[in-house]
């Protein structure tokens, strides 16, 4: 007899040792790693004020990894244990000859190897995704059972039930989400479990099949099949069961939730069918007790199958037959219940719905009343500004002006509008020779100051009238201020800086020298002793340079996550922020960063899905408001909106996160502001749920659209987009006060006029509402596009752009904004002059409109005085250019409501200027031809002087005149 060969051959002990080292030092590297980070999170996090939030959070996320983990892997591994057939070596055959040599192949330990690490790799991987759910569980856990058992004390949006299950709102938002993931594991526990015992099944070469079916050999692998399967089917029914609540959150083509066919067939159908694989189960559970057969576990899937395939043909009959003859008659409460839940859900409930007249023509009376408004029309495009800025005030090239911010403050007992714009610090624009880690970590640490202008002010060059700009911060209005313009935290504030060594930080550039300075605030962590900095240099990637420092000390501070949204959403990472913050003065003239959170959901009953940034929900709350300190990066979140069940559950598990509304400094509170992201999609909802019947709602009988304008794009060519939300300083009408709001205007779809406008309130008492104006819909009023278009027919002002188009310089259009006014509409657009060789655009013209007059100046006020006076529309101030008309060039005489609402621009007069009154032309004067070539003349020679001069809006008056000399002369006969 030969020799038998074991195989694998046994390891030497020495080999086995390095071997388990090595793995040894993997997981310490990785350990080590993740300890690390978890140890400067606790101490930002403490930094903060919020430790607790910290821990309680590592807590249920390491339960929640520690127990599915647990779970899993001695589920998988029981099953194997349980399912293995004895003596597998015996049964499987152990040796096999090579080249005539008999060959031990141990199958047991290397498969019970394979499950040992199978398992464990699997439970760890199924508890980390588990752990990437940690919000649902946790919600559910804290929020979902209690609110469910009462929902009566809930608030808002909880105390809604389906009209379905009749189930509340808060099932839907934590307890179902929670019971699908769960049986989702068990799912994947089962399908494994199942596996494991098909494996032995295959492996055992004992195991055949009798001629009835029956499993001759290796019963206990087929009972283990049986039982496996059996709690398969079980999960199965489960997710079909829960599988009939998602028909709530199904989009359709003309509306969204259960349909009729659904409600009639298909929900009791899934029930039969949940029914029918709990029997198949038992099924399973007597073919493991009894002899196993095969066909028992076939047969324990078939009445399953036979009801959902009958479900499926009754559905088919029903929705072809029944529902699609008489669709809108069966579908009518359905539609009816997606009207009311989406409303609810995307907060329309709280919109209230007013006419707006829109009349043809402002009354002198309305002027007098909405003279806030008047004052605050914003001229200033927020590109054409941050470009502008960027020249005039950036001051050296590593700074930067990222964002313009529009808010208001009080100025002498007046509420005026204003734009906003942080300087803040760039340190990839920062020279390559001062490039370096001394320069970027402790020198160049912070932006500097605040430029702040009225929306309409400007300079006789065109230039933004700044209330606030320079360095150090200069200030033209006595009540406002800026006493800490140090910005630390920012929304380009992207790196680590270390703040109170022994280097001083750059402040601002100052003639030939620089303003130095050192970190006075309380901000970030403490670096403390080597060994401390050594930890913290390991996580952030500073090993080579901080611990051996000589210009740290114990006590200075590491600043990380300093752009302000890394740093609100490492804080709450279950809530969705605006990405635009704004900067706030405070009062104390300090700065700050205000930050507009929202909760969502994808699971609100009946309510149809839209896109929310990358997200696709079917709910939105803006519930919490963030501000930032700039200077000490103090975080701070407060709830606005307590009716909000999901704000109510994250209080819950995090009570010290967040604070009430009531506790915000009024100081902070007056700049709080209707968030523009929840006002468009609010809009974009809207535009088809303001239909509220169920017959106009199914014909889709007046759908409406965000209005459109002609902007520049950002490839700096004109092209027809939606307009943004415009904040407007205003009195709302049948009100009384000032308020500031965000509007935006509506154009039925596919159409160019106006059908109506929303507002988005901000200010105290009615911060959070919104308010609908509709437009008559016996007439038209003009839209953004056509007002444009009205522009670009007026001949003066075309052939004023077109000039300046050619002179080394091209025309930039600012954003076209509607403002109501009293009962009608004021159009507004500014028109900048840039040169080609600077990106500083300058304000050449402001044109002003309303449905029945267009009239335009160099300056907001003579523009005004053009549209409602007896002043001319001119396109530059000048001695020479106070020629008297009887009506602004690109006005018309007033005209009738009905006339208005059919006539084109062109039989409404615009685009036809009244002539100047020189007498070419005029009634009853009638010059001979040496004075109309001495005129032409002499119009000619002023145009060239002017042009020469760079007076470009006299040099465009003087080329009209000429025009109109030359055509009186053609007309004269020779």
């Amino acid at each position: 007899m030969g020799e038998t060969i074991d195989w694998p051959p046994s390891r030497p002990p020495r080999r086995r040792g390095r071997l388990l080292i090595l793995a040894v030092i993997g997981v310490l590297v990785l350990g080590v790693g993740t300890a690390l980070s978890y140890y400067v999170d606790a101490l930002w996090f403490g930094s903060l004020g919020y430790g607790d939030v910290f821990w309680k959070t590592l807590r249920l996320q390491s339960t929640i990894f520690s127990g599915f983990t647990l779970v899993t892997f001695l589920v998988l591994y029981g099953s194997f244990l349980a399912f293995k057939p004895d003596r597998l070596n015996d049964i499987t055959g152990g040796r096999i000859l090579i080249q005539g040599q008999p060959l031990n192949v141990p199958v047991e330990p290397v498969v019970r190897a394979i499950a040992l690490i199978g398992s464990l790799v699997i439970a760890v991987v199924t508890g980390a995704s588990m752990t990437n759910e940690w919000t649902a569980l946790s919600l559910y856990w804290y929020a979902g059972g209690a609110a469910e058992a009462a929902p009566s004390a809930a608030a808002g949006a909880a105390r809604l039930v389906d009209p379905i299950f009749n189930k509340p709102i808060v099932f839907y938002l934590f307890t179902l989400p929670a019971w699908q993931l769960i049986t989702g594991w068990l799912m994947t526990l089962a399908v494994v479990a199942c596996g494991i015992a098909i494996f032995f099944i295959t492996i055992t070469s004992g195991t055949r099949l009798g001629s009835r079916g029956r499993a001759t050999t290796g019963d206990g692998v087929w009972r283990g099949l049986s039982i496996s399967f059996a709690i398969f089917l079980l999960v199965l029914a489960s997710r079909v069961y829960l599988g009939r609540y998602d028909r709530l959150f199904v989009d359709h083509t003309i509306f969204a939730g259960v349909t009729y066919a659904e409600a009639h067939v298909t929900l009791t159908g899934l029930l039969l069918v949940a029914i029918a694989l709990v029997a198949g189960a038992a099924i399973a559970l007597v073919n493991a007790v009894v002899a196993p057969r095969m066909r028992w576990l076939i047969a324990a899937v078939v009445p399953a199958v036979v009801c959902y395939l009958g479900v499926s043909i009754v559905g088919w009959y029903v929705t072809s037959f029944i529902v699609k003859p008489n669709e809108l008659v069966r579908e009518r409460p359905f539609i009816a219940h997606n009207i009311e839940m989406t409303r609810q859900a995307f907060g329309l409930h709280r919109l209230a719905q007013r006419p707006f007249p829109a009349e043809s023509r402002i009354d002198p009376g309305d002027l007098a009343k909405n003279r806030a408004t008047i004052e605050n029309i914003r001229l200033w495009d927020w590109r054409a500004l941050q470009d502008t800025l960027r020249q005039i005030q950036e001051i050296r090239t590593y700074y930067d002006f990222p964002d313009i911010d529009i808010d208001r403050y009080t100025i002498d007992g007046s509420v005026r509008q204003m734009m906003l714009a942080a300087r803040e610090l760039n340190v990839e624009k920062l020279p390559e020779s001062s490039r370096n880690w001394i320069n970027e970590k402790l020198i160049y640490t912070h932006g500097y100051g605040v430029t702040m202008n009225p929306v309409n002010g400007f300079t006789p060059e065109g230039l933004p009238a700044l209330i606030l700009s320079d360095m150090p911060v200069r200030s033209t209005v006595p009540s406002i201020t800026v006493t800490r313009p140090e910005i630390y935290f920012g929304e380009l504030t992207n790196t680590d800086v270390y703040v109170k060594t022994r280097q001083k930080e750059f402040n601002y550039p100052q003639g030939e020298t620089n303003s130095l300075t050192s970190y006075e605030g309380t901000g970030g962590i403490v670096l403390g002793g080597f060994f401390r900095r050594l930890l913290i240099a390991l996580d952030r990637g500073d090993l080579a340079k901080l611990p051996f420092s000589d210009d740290v000390m114990p006590d200075s501070r590491l600043l990380m996550r300093r752009n302000v949204r890394d740093r609100v959403q490492a804080l709450a990472p279950f809530l969705t922020f605006d990405p635009d913050p704004y900067i706030i003065v405070g009062d104390d003239g300090r700065l700050s960063w205000m930050m507009d959170a929202f909760t969502i959901s994808d699971a609100f009953p009946y309510a149809r899905h839209y896109r929310f940034g990358r997200e696709s929900i079917n709910y939105i709350r803006n519930s919490v408001k963030a501000i930032v300190d700039a200077y000490d990066g103090t975080t701070t979140f407060y709830v606005f909106d307590a009716e909000d069940p999901i704000i109510a559950a994250y209080r819950a598990i995090f009570p010290s996160l967040f604070k009430d509304a009531d506790a915000m400094p009024p100081a902070m509170r007056k700049h709080v502001r209707y968030p523009e992201l929840l006002l468009e999609v609010q809009a974009t909802v809207y535009g088809l749920y303001h239909m509220t019947t169920p017959e106009v709602f199914y014909n889709r009988e007046d759908l409406w659209s965000v209005a459109s304008e002609v902007r520049m794009n950002d490839r700096r060519e004109q092209a027809q987009q939606a307009l943004e939300p415009n904040f407007v300083v205003m009195t709302l009408p049948e009100e009384t006060a000032v308020e500031f709001v965000e509007i935006l205007p509506f154009t039925p779809a596919n159409r160019n006029n106006l059908i109506g406008w929303i507002g988005g309130r901000s200010d105290e008492p009615h911060y959070g509402t919104a308010v609908v104006y509709d437009f008559p819909k016996n007439r038209l009023v003009d839209g953004p596009l056509q007002v444009e278009a009205r522009i670009d027919q007026n001949p003066q002002l075309s052939s004023q752009l077109s000039l300046w188009n050619q002179q080394g310089s091209h025309v930039r259009r600012g954003a076209l904004i509607v403002i109501p006014i009293g009962r009608t509409l004021l159009y507004a657009e500014p028109i900048y002059l840039q040169a080609e060789r600077s990106p500083m655009p300058e304000l050449r013209i402001v044109v002003l409109a309303t449905q029945e007059r267009l009239a335009y100046g160099p300056t907001f006020e003579a523009a005004l005085a053009a549209l409602f006076g007896n002043a001319p529309s001119t396109l530059a101030s000048s001695p020479t250019s106070t020629t008297a008309q009887p009506t602004a060039p690109g006005a018309t005489t007033p005209t009738s409501s009905a006339q208005s609402a059919t006539a084109t621009p062109a039989e409404r007069g615009i685009g036809a200027p009244a002539q100047p009154d020189r007498g070419a032309g005029a009634p009853g004067v009638n010059k001979d031809i040496n004075t109309l070539i001495a005129e032409a003349a002499r119009d000619l020679a002023d145009y060239q002087r002017l042009t020469a001069e760079g007076k470009l809006g006299e040099a465009g008056q003087k080329l009209e005149a000429l025009k109109r000399a030359l055509d009186e002369l053609a007309k004269r006969p020779r």
